[in-house]
């Protein structure tokens, strides 16, 4: 089953790029740093007049940050529009955005944790594709592998092929579909909106940080219930990361806990995928058909 998402044009040298805050705030040299790197990549930058701004923990108020993401959306010359962080705040205001430019205009959006509203909002309602990936929070931070940047560069000018990993695997099979998901609590929050998330026949991705056990576990209980977690080409989990114990200890680790709710299926399982809050945060394209396949111990992920 192909999908039928658009596909924006890959960067190219000379092209412009814009830097926005839709989530929470962030310090203005981090947003600088990144103009330096994406310069070094051959980009132009323009950051969103509204980036530095900050508002209880917000980067300014929702109508500022609507405005930076609405003008960035609108206009042509502004081929990918990197969201500077995540935190929360995008669920406030993407009903309000108006796409329409895109249809014309296809362009890229990047980012992860809360920014994953809009890649499934732009999957679902919009019919294009965006990067889930490293943002310029992090973008120089020693703590992340080398390519968790370079990645992000390929994803960006056409150059990502797939990519490769190990770790525990239930039912591992070779499967393709297309990619869809992102940090969990946000595709949750998703379910019985606009954007509500088609997940049958894909392959489904999620990642979470900070969460208690058993929140994770009611959470894919309630994606369960849902019935998204019915009929995938497989589930894939990427970063689970500071996962804490609650006062009644949960006893159980992160792969059964998973395993276990997704027992009554047949597809396959795979975990550590290096993509979310870990310091391997691999670029993929979400929306974007790929195909899994099972070496020994290896993964491999390419897209197609």
């Amino acid at each position: 089953m192909h999908s039928n998402k658009t596909q924006p044009e890959y960067l190219k040298h000379g092209d412009e790029v814009a830097i926005i805050s839709p989530s929470f705030s962030i310090d203005k040299t981090k947003i600088l740093e990144a103009v330096i790197l994406l310069e070094n990549w051959g980009l132009k930058v323009r950051v969103g007049d509204n980036a530095f701004k900050q508002n209880g923990p917000f980067a300014g108020s929702d109508g500022e940050r609507l405005s930076d993401l609405q003008l960035m959306t609108d206009d042509p010359d502004i081929k990918a529009v990197i969201c500077s962080r995540g935190g929360y705040g995008l669920s406030r205001i993407i009903s309000k955005v108006d796409f329409s430019a895109l249809k014309e205009n296809p362009k890229w959006y990047v980012g992860y944790s809360d920014i994953t509203v809009l890649h499934v909002w732009l999957s679902e309602v919009c019919g294009i594709m965006s990067v889930h990936s490293e943002m310029p929070l992090n973008f120089n931070n020693p703590e992340k592998t080398r390519r968790t940047m370079i990645s992000l560069q390929q994803a960006l000018f056409g150059d990502l092929k797939s990519c490769e990993w190990e770790g525990p695997l239930y039912k591992a099979d070779n499967v393709s579909g297309e990619i869809t998901g992102g940090n969990l609590s946000l595709v949750c929050s998703l379910i019985g909106t606009q954007a509500d998330p088609v997940t049958k026949g894909k392959i489904l991705f999620i990642e979470d940080v900070g969460e208690y056990y058993y929140r994770i576990d009611r959470m894919l209980t309630s994606l369960k219930l849902a019935g998204k977690l019915e009929g995938l080409s497989a589930l894939v989990i990427g970063g689970m990361n500071n996962i804490e114990d609650g006062s009644v200890s949960w006893g159980m680790s992160i792969e059964e806990t998973i395993s276990g709710i997704v027992s009554d299926y047949d597809y396959p399982l795979f975990f550590n995928f290096p993509a979310g809050h870990t310091g391997d945060n691999h670029a993929f394209y979400i929306g974007k058909q790929a195909k899994i396949v099972v070496k020994g111990e290896k993964v491999i992920l390419t897209f197609v």
